[in-house]
């Protein structure tokens, strides 16, 4: 059964299956790259109308829409493409391993190591909650560089969540932490 969410983003929502739907952790597809879109499940739900980026997660995946399309249309196709999937597939949409952003350099020094850390227990799982995703990009100079996938993208408060929310946590637990930027 699929079960959906509001979002901080109006134009976001959140599908939360019972089925695992990525065994390789929070994956973003956005509809300008589906050309290049391998996953039939991902390419099909990017060509349905108003459907501009899809998240993927362990157990959700986000949708966010164009303000032209209303979630009354949208959602019960996103909710029937999701069960048709799961009715012919017992396997996760998502499996394939892919490469990470982080260059092996960067995983050996502690500060990275800990700002890691701080996102991937602290602020990840809260940003999940809302649909999205945030992924670590680099570290330079006390500044990091962050990108919010997901609802969060394009989100009216994302904005305050990176200042307020993210910024804040890493200057806490990270001395050498100074600002967050998105990417």
């Amino acid at each position: 059964m699929i079960q959906t969410e509001v979002t901080p983003n109006p134009e976001s929502l959140k599908f939360l299956s019972e089925n695992v739907i990525s065994t390789i952790g929070t994956e973003e597809f956005q509809k300008t790259d589906v050309k290049k879109i391998e996953n039939p499940f991902i390419r099909e739900l990017l060509n349905f109308k108003g459907v501009e980026l899809v998240l993927l997660s362990k157990n959700f995946l986000s949708v966010k829409k164009t303000k032209d399309v209303s979630w009354n249309d949208l959602k019960p196709m996103v909710i029937s493409h999701l069960n048709h999937y799961f009715e012919s597939n017992k396997d996760p949409i998502l499996t394939k391993d892919k490469l990470k952003n982080i260059s092996s350099e960067e995983t050996k020094d502690e500060t990275v190591k800990k700002i890691m850390d701080v996102l991937d227990t602290k602020i990840r799982p809260a940003v999940a909650r809302d649909g999205g995703d945030i992924k670590f990009k680099s570290f330079e100079k006390g500044v990091v560089k962050v990108e919010l996938q997901g609802s969060c993208s394009g989100c009216p408060s994302s904005l305050m969540t990176l200042k307020q929310g993210v910024q804040n946590l890493l200057k806490h637990y990270v001395k050498e932490v100074n600002s967050v930027e998105a990417n």
